[in-house]
C-alpha cells in the first residue's frame, strides 16, 4: 500500500500526522447525540452491544431485560452506539457498534446520529476503541462518561468521496479476515465437540466395552456398565450455601472466593482451578462464615444460570488452601474422599447434565436448587476405573486443548491484523483511493458465543449485585 504524498501534524500525539487535505473536526461536528425513548412501547425488537457488534436479542428471558421496554431508546440503521460505562474496570470489551436493524437498546448507552458516512465514522470510532482512546476521557477519574465528555474529541475526516472508498476497501478487507476467523472458530467448535463426546463416552460407558444395564428412572434413563454403582448425589455429598454477600463486598485482595460469575466463565474448565477464577473478600469472613469455606475435593455449583446450557456448571476444588464459595453458589462436600476428579469430568458430561436441565425452571434466570442437585444420579465406577478414566481424559483433553489454543492464537492474530488495517486506513497512514475493489463475499464480524455470554454475564452481575 502507498502513503499519501503530503501530511500535516495531527492534534493528538498518538495520531502523529494525517493527510494534508483531511480535516480535523470535533465529534459534535460529525455526529449529534440522539435519544428517542420508546415511550409508547411501539417497538419490541431488543438489541444488544456485544464485542463491537449490535445484535438482535433472540431470547428476552436471557440476561437482564427490563420488563418495561418504554425505558429503552429507539435506534435505527446507521446510528452508532457507544457504551461508555465502567471504564475503570473493564478494558477488554469493545464499546462501539453500528446499528443495522431498527430496534430498541438500553438508554444507558450513547446513541450517535452521524452527519458523515456512518460506516466510515463507525470504523474510525472502532479504531479509537481498539486503541483504548476513550479510557483517557473524563479526566481518567470517572468510570462513566457521556457525550459532553467526548464531543470535543478530534477526528480525522477525509472528503466524502474518500470516506466512501475507505468504507468499500475496509468492508472488503474485513470480510476477508472475518472469513479466516470463521474457519478457525469452526475448528474450535469441532474440537470442543470431539472433547465433549470423548468425556460423555468415558464417564458414562467406561474405557472398554462391557456388559451394561439400564437405569429405568425416567429422569435419567441411560445404560451404564453393570459393574458400576448408581447413587443419588445426596448419598455421596452433603450440601451448604456460599457466602451471603454481594459484589460490593469484594476487595482487591484478601481471602480467595469463587462466585457464580466465575463459575460460568469460559475460563473455568470445571476440572481444575486457575487464578483467573478468584476474587477476594475480607479476612473477617474466616471468623464469621467459616461454613462457606471449601476444601480439596469439594464442588461449587452456581445456583442460577442465564441459559439452559449453564445449568450444572461448577468449579472443582483441586487444591488445599483457604477458598470461599461466594454469592449464588451451592457447596457439594464429599462425605468420604478428597480425590473427585472423575466426578468433575462426569459433571461436564452433557449426558449427566441432562438431569439438571430437565428439572430447572426459569422466568428471567434458571434456578438450580440444592434439592435438584441432591436428587440427580451419579455413576460410580471402581476407584481403579476412576483413576484410569481421569488419566485417559487428562491426556486426551490436554492434546485437544493444545489444538484449540493454537486456533485461538490464530484468531487473536487475525483480530490484531484487522484492527491494524482499520486503524491505518481511517487515520490516513495508507492511501486506498486508487485501489480497485474486487467482487467478494461480505462476511460480518462473528461474536464468539462464549465471549458474548461472558459480556452479558458481567453486565448482569454488575446490575444485580
Amino acid at each position: 500500500m502507498t502513503r499519501y504524498e503530503l501530511y500535516k501534524k495531527a492534534s493528538y500525539d498518538w495520531l502523529k500526522n494525517i493527510p494534508f487535505h483531511w480535516e480535523e473536526l470535533f465529534l459534535e461536528q460529525v455526529a449529534q447525540e440522539k435519544l428517542k425513548k420508546n415511550s409508547n412501547n411501539d417497538i419490541s425488537k431488543v438489541l444488544s452491544l456485544s464485542y463491537g457488534s449490535i445484535k438482535v436479542k433472540k431470547d428476552l428471558n436471557k440476561g437482564l431485560i427490563s420488563k418495561d421496554l418504554s425505558t429503552y431508546q429507539i435506534v435505527e440503521p446507521g446510528d452508532i452506539i457507544m457504551r461508555l460505562t465502567d471504564l475503570q474496570n473493564d478494558h477488554k470489551s469493545l464499546r462501539t457498534g453500528l446499528v443495522n436493524d431498527k430496534g430498541i437498546i438500553t438508554a444507558a448507552y450513547l446513541c450517535l446520529s452521524p452527519k458523515i458516512n456512518s460506516r466510515y465514522l463507525h470504523y474510525l470510532l472502532h479504531s479509537y476503541d481498539t486503541l483504548k482512546v476513550f479510557y483517557g476521557m473524563g479526566g481518567g477519574v470517572r468510570q462513566s462518561i457521556g457525550f459532553k465528555d467526548i464531543r470535543h474529541m478530534y477526528l480525522p475526516v477525509p472528503p466524502r468521496t474518500e470516506q466512501e472508498q475507505i468504507v468499500r476497501f475496509l468492508d472488503w478487507k474485513v470480510s476477508e479476515i472475518n472469513k479466516l476467523i470463521g474457519i478457525e472458530r469452526g475448528k474450535i467448535q469441532n474440537l470442543e465437540e470431539l472433547k465433549n463426546k470423548a468425556i460423555d463416552k468415558a464417564v458414562i460407558h467406561g474405557l472398554k466395552p462391557q456388559k451394561e444395564k439400564l437405569n429405568e428412572d425416567i429422569r435419567w434413563e441411560i445404560s451404564y456398565p453393570s459393574s458400576w454403582k448408581i447413587e443419588r448425589l445426596r448419598n455421596i455429598f452433603s450440601f451448604r450455601k456460599g457466602l451471603s454477600i454481594t459484589k460490593a463486598n469484594l476487595e482487591p485482595n484478601g481471602i480467595e472466593v469463587i462466585n457464580y460469575g466465575q463459575i460460568h466463565s469460559k475460563k473455568n474448565t470445571m476440572v481444575s482451578l486457575n487464578e483467573d477464577l478468584f476474587k477476594y473478600v475480607n479476612e473477617s469472613y474466616l471468623e464469621t462464615d467459616a461454613a462457606s469455606l471449601v476444601k480439596k475435593g469439594d464442588f461449587i455449583f452456581a445456583d442460577t444460570s442465564e441459559d439452559l446450557e449453564g445449568c450444572g456448571n461448577c468449579a472443582y476444588i483441586d487444591r488445599c488452601g483457604e477458598i470461599f464459595a461466594g454469592y449464588h453458589t451451592v457447596i457439594a462436600h464429599p462425605k468420604e474422599r478428597t480425590n473427585n476428579k472423575y466426578f468433575a469430568y462426569l459433571f461436564k458430561s452433557s449426558v449427566w447434565r441432562y438431569q439438571v436441565r430437565k428439572k430447572v425452571n426459569a422466568v428471567k434466570v434458571y434456578s438450580i436448587t440444592q434439592q435438584i442437585l441432591k436428587d440427580v444420579f451419579l455413576l460410580v465406577p471402581s476407584e481403579l476405573e476412576q483413576v484410569q478414566i481421569v488419566e485417559h481424559l487428562d491426556k486426551l483433553c490436554y492434546q485437544i486443548d493444545e489444538f484449540i489454543s493454537t486456533a485461538k492464537k490464530k484468531i487473536n492474530e487475525l483480530e490484531d491484523m484487522k484492527a491494524v488495517v482499520i486503524s491505518d486506513v481511517v487515520t490516513g497512514k495508507i492511501d486506498v483511493r486508487n485501489v480497485e475493489i474486487p467482487e467478494y463475499e461480505h462476511i460480518d464480524d462473528v461474536v464468539d458465543d462464549g465471549e458474548e455470554n461472558e459480556e452479558e454475564l458481567a453486565d448482569a452481575e454488575e446490575t444485580e449485585l
